[in-house]
């Protein structure tokens, strides 16, 4: 039988729940009365999902809701459980399968999963359809000549797009030390010209970057003084046990190697690097009623 292939996200999600103990894939939002701990992602995650949901309309208007990029679907059972009614979007089918298990949870639920990508998504059939369309630090992921126009056909008018995600600010590729440790995100200035070329009107834009960097700082100290030990124990076991094997994947991988070692291992990873190279978001926009 052949092994299925498991997405980044989904080996983020194991590794997640094997070493932490949390069920989603975003950051934590660390306002000022959670300690900064190992302990508290999962409060801190929640204030996050907390701050996704409050600019929601009320759940007692039917909303219909898409979640574009659901992860596990943990914010979308939270969305079912407060009565509103949600779809997801997800491309990896190891996701897929396990936000279907989680949404067994809720008896009568009509919610559609779509496995596709949203540059995929079946806009005609689902013209006007939407109160909202929610991006959970998955924005980033989809150009944005695909993602704003495909929103201005699904929203309803007056509906709303909720984008929490991390944007590159102007110091990207500056070249100074750290400036290849963080990947992903839009730039920020193309975004602003992107939107006010598109239908969409800006109405709530939160730098919460400062709220979001501590999980920068956390996941550096997990690196630095408990993978990197490990790693360095298992590499010095196969070169004196495997010395031929070492050598030859270490010269096939030796790029591979380079770039994870620079990414993760480097000391870069820190919350002020983040802050300097990544712009982190909170957008409401709307579709406005006239269109």
């Amino acid at each position: 039988m052949a092994t299925e292939k498991m997405d980044s996200k989904e080996l983020g999600l194991v590794l997640g729940q094997q070493i932490l103990g949390v069920d989603d894939l975003h950051y934590g939002l660390w306002e000022s009365d959670i300690e900064l701990n190992y302990h508290n992602v999962t409060q801190a995650q929640q204030r996050y999902t907390e701050k996704l949901l409050s600019a929601f309309p009320p759940p007692e208007q039917s909303v219909r809701v898409l979640d574009i990029g659901c992860g596990t679907g943990h914010i979308m059972s939270q969305m079912l459980a407060r009565g509103y009614l949600a779809d997801g979007v997800i491309p990896a089918a190891g996701l897929s399968k396990l936000v279907q298990q989680r949404l067994q949870a809720f008896p009568g639920n009509t919610s559609k999963i779509f496995e596709c990508t949203f540059e995929e998504f079946p806009a005609d059939a689902y013209r006007a359809y939407y109160d909202v369309a929610l991006f959970s630090e998955s924005f980033q992921y989809i150009p944005m000549k695909d993602s704003l126009p495909l929103l201005a056909q699904i929203l309803k008018p007056g509906g709303i797009v909720v984008i929490c995600d991390f944007f590159k600010t102007e110091h990207h590729k500056d070249g100074l030390p750290g400036d290849r440790s963080f990947g992903g995100g839009h730039r920020l200035t193309n975004f602003y010209e992107a939107l006010h070329n598109s239908q969409l009107q800006l109405e709530i834009d939160q730098d919460i970057t400062k709220q979001v960097s501590p999980n920068i700082d956390l996941l550096n100290d997990f690196l630095m003084h408990k993978v990197k030990p490990v790693s360095e124990t298992l590499g010095h076991y196969l070169q004196s046990n495997y010395p031929k094997s070492y050598w030859l994947a270490s010269k096939l991988l030796r790029k591979k190697l380079d770039r994870m070692q620079y990414k993760y291992f480097s000391g870069y990873r820190s919350a002020e690097v983040f802050e300097r190279y990544k712009s982190y978001r909170f957008i409401v926009c709307r579709l406005p009623k006239n269109n």
